[in-house]
């Protein structure tokens, strides 16, 4: 299945905690299309006074979301079910039919999937998501994954879903079998981490949910979305692009990986109008993160999370922990760009407003 499979093995390597957390998220809502300033008072990235030379511009910089990503509609989509679907499970393709879809769990290690039925218009039926769901009211909806990212399939049971949605990114795959066995409806998507990916997961979870126009209208929002804000950032982007590198950081755990191509990392350094130092120094998905490859990719620009940044003690650790980093271009200039966890590598919805928010911190950080 293809997935973003540097991050799922991530999490499993440096997530420890097992339990089940059933109430309510206690996160800030709407991170799909809150944004830090309402949309009258953002100024269009090809209207910012950008750095004239982003490549010697010394200094961290945190990028928020500054404009909206995709609304919800006004009222929900009709449904037309029983309907007979793939699931693309991991020991193979199965023919799986839906019949209700009324109590639906939405399970990934980004959050996409309930993203996306909130975003068809469709997340009054969710009852239950994973803990990096952020959708407008998901704080409201109770998590079924705890901060190891791992499903019980007792405590699922009790929210008596109809249907559960999934990728396998979320395990252990014998608790989804466990619902299976039940008599809940499982569906396994494919959730590819690009944005063509997220487009197709709109259309494929529509498809589940038995309101595949719904799904054709956010793919094709979603598309014409980042279109547009690529097409600003290419307007206040140098001639010669930036060279980016996406390192995931967590410190607790001693593990430090950096993600090349293929990793989804490199769908959103191109979109910044920047060049995948990684990918072309021939990484490819993660790898563990040496001096090696720190000297071989030398960014002008390191992208990481903001809670891994947190985790090595900010810039500061960072440079302390990896001497090779402080030597490459972007560790002298001290040039990292943190992001939200749930926000930076979630490819959906909020698409667009990602790359908005990195491009701003990036061109034009005094904005």
């Amino acid at each position: 299945m293809r997935r973003l499979a540097a991050l799922s093995l991530l999490a499993a390597l440096t997530l420890s905690a097992c339990g089940v957390q059933m109430t309510p998220a206690s996160r800030e809502p709407g991170g799909v299309a809150a944004p830090s300033e309402t949309a009258q008072s953002v100024t269009p990235l090809d209207q910012l006074d950008v750095l004239a030379d982003p490549a010697t511009y010394q200094g961290s910089s945190t990028a928020t979301l500054h404009i909206e990503g995709l609304a919800a509609p006004a009222s929900a989509p009709s449904q037309a079910l029983p309907v007979t679907v793939t699931s693309h499970d991991r020991s193979g393709d199965r023919q799986v039919t839906v019949t209700d879809a009324s109590r639906v769990v939405a399970i990934d290690i980004a959050g996409s999937i309930a993203d996306t039925i909130w975003a068809l218009g469709l997340s009054d039926a969710l009852v239950g998501h994973d803990v990096a769901a952020s959708y407008p009211g998901s704080e409201l909806t109770p998590v079924i994954t705890g901060n190891g990212h791992s499903v019980n399939a007792e405590s699922v049971l009790e929210l008596k879903p109809t249907l559960v949605i999934t990728d396998g990114s979320v395990g252990p795959t014998s608790a989804i079998d466990q619902l299976r066995d039940a008599g809940v409806t499982v569906v396994y998507v494919e959730n590819v981490s690009s944005f063509d990916g997220a487009a197709q997961l709109a259309r494929d979870v529509s498809q589940v949910l038995g309101a595949p126009d719904a799904g054709e209208t956010v793919a094709a929002s979603l598309a014409k979305q980042v279109d547009e804000v690529r097409a600003q950032v290419a307007a206040i982007a140098p001639a010669k692009p930036l060279r980016m590198v996406f390192l995931y950081l967590r410190g607790s755990a001693s593990v430090y990986y950096v993600f090349g191509e293929e990793s989804g990392a490199d769908q959103l350094i191109e979109a910044l109008g920047g060049l995948d130092a990684a990918g072309e120094a021939g990484i490819k998905g993660s790898q563990p993160l040496t001096d090696e490859a720190m000297l071989s990719t030398d960014p002008d620009v390191i992208l990481v999370m903001t809670d891994g940044l947190s985790s090595v003690g900010g810039v500061d650790g960072l440079l302390a922990d990896f001497p090779a980093i402080a030597l490459t271009t972007a560790g002298e200039n001290r040039r990292v760009v943190d992001m939200a966890d749930t926000q930076i590598l979630s490819f959906g919805p909020r698409s667009a407003a990602v790359i908005d928010g990195l491009a701003r911190a990036i061109y034009a950080p005094g904005s």
